[in-house]
């Protein structure tokens, strides 16, 4: 398997840690470990007494329990821990497709995911593209039933949507599963957003609505708690779960002790942490309407159905790259231009998910005034 560079990551890799203005990121508001264990009475002496050894391939028990908890009609013998999310977007991948086979991803995406097809020799795919709908971002179900082939294997799909925080409803996402298990389809579903819908409708998770449906989460992102590298597959689909597993043993074999218990205490908490995080956003999106109507002819704003980044286009002549690559170098503002996406070039995100994001932003607007935008 011969993977592209991961256009993405290598963007950060150049400026996240060195820009002083973050505007891009798709994380929520991270906490320490002391602010982590002081949330659960007696855990700080519990984490201070992990083993140090290896661990479950499949993840510790007690955190694989708390997260069935999360998917109504699962246990514990239908999640697999995952260092992060990406390594499960590699393995569910590489262990379900194979040359002959037709996949239908969801576009734009997390880049890994095209990056991981088309490094699988004499596989063929088709984009199922959200669509700018002319103020906000849409989708098309019958669009992707008319991609469907007999050979079709895997839709892949990611709701709430990185980049653009298009989220799928209740009844889209049924519709969706329906149309997999009529033709005995694969359906691998990105979900980690899920808990920060802006519309009031929770939604569900589709491991819980089909039984050949993978539903993907971590704690990197709702939760805001990337440097844990924790992530998970649910799914009542067994026989798919220990094919993971049996790559895994080639990836990472196991996660962290100390990080995995951090999880555990976490989640036992989090709904506080997604209500956190949720009023960070929420304050965050109020200042960025303000923002934009400041700069009516230099933004052309798209609002997200959830979760923490949007995807907005710009209205000046430059192309966003241009945009981003100066404001990063003249102003130390970071934003992520559409590129990475292969989306065209009017498109940038912007993340909403950090307490810095006022600051941040009046360093984006003290750029604008210096170049007369």
């Amino acid at each position: 398997m011969k993977l592209r560079d991961f256009a993405l990551e290598c963007y950060f890799e150049r400026y996240e840690f060195t820009a002083p203005y973050l505007l891009a990121q798709s994380d929520c508001e991270a906490m320490t470990a002391r602010e982590l264990l002081a949330l659960e009475p007696g855990s700080e002496a519990g984490y201070l007494d992990c083993w140090l050894g290896y661990t479950e391939t499949w993840g510790d028990p007690a955190l694989r329990e708390r997260i069935a908890a999360l998917y109504p009609g699962l246990g514990p013998e239908h999640i697999l821990c995952f260092h992060g999310a990406q390594e499960a977007i590699l393995a569910y991948l590489n262990v379900m497709l194979d040359a002959g086979d037709h996949a239908i991803l969801m576009t734009p995406n997390c880049p890994s995911v095209w990056e991981a097809v088309r490094a699988i020799p004499g596989l063929a795919w088709d984009p199922w593209t959200i669509r700018d709908g002319g103020g906000r971002w849409t989708v098309d179900l019958d669009e992707l039933e008319g991609l469907l082939r007999p050979n079709t294997k895997v839709i892949a799909v990611n709701s709430p949507n990185n980049p653009t925080g298009l989220t799928l409803t209740n009844a889209q996402l049924r519709r969706l599963c329906d149309l997999c298990r009529d033709r005995g389809i694969y359906l691998f579903c990105d979900e980690v957003y899920k808990g920060l819908e802006w519309d009031g409708e929770a939604r569900v998770a589709a491991a819980t609505l089909y039984e050949k449906a993978l539903s993907l989460n971590v704690m990197s992102k709702s939760y805001g708690l990337a440097g844990l590298r924790v992530g998970w597959a649910a799914s009542k689909d067994r026989e798919t779960l220990q094919r993971l597993a049996r790559f895994k043993h080639y990836t990472s074999i196991c996660d962290a002790a100390p990080a995995e218990y951090l999880a555990r205490i976490a989640l036992l908490h989090g709904d506080a942490l997604l209500a956190r995080n949720r009023a960070i956003i929420q304050g965050n999106m109020q200042t960025a309407d303000a923002f934009f109507a400041r700069h009516p002819a230099v933004f052309d704003p798209r609002p997200m159905d959830a979760g923490p980044v949007a995807f907005h286009a710009l209205r000046l002549d430059m192309g966003a790259e241009e945009f981003c690559r100066r404001a990063v170098t003249e102003q130390g503002v970071l934003l992520l231009p559409g590129s990475v996406y292969e989306a065209p070039p009017q498109y940038f995100r912007m993340g909403y998910g950090r307490r810095s994001f006022g600051e941040n932003l009046n360093q984006l607007e003290l750029f604008l005034r210096k170049n007369k935008f």
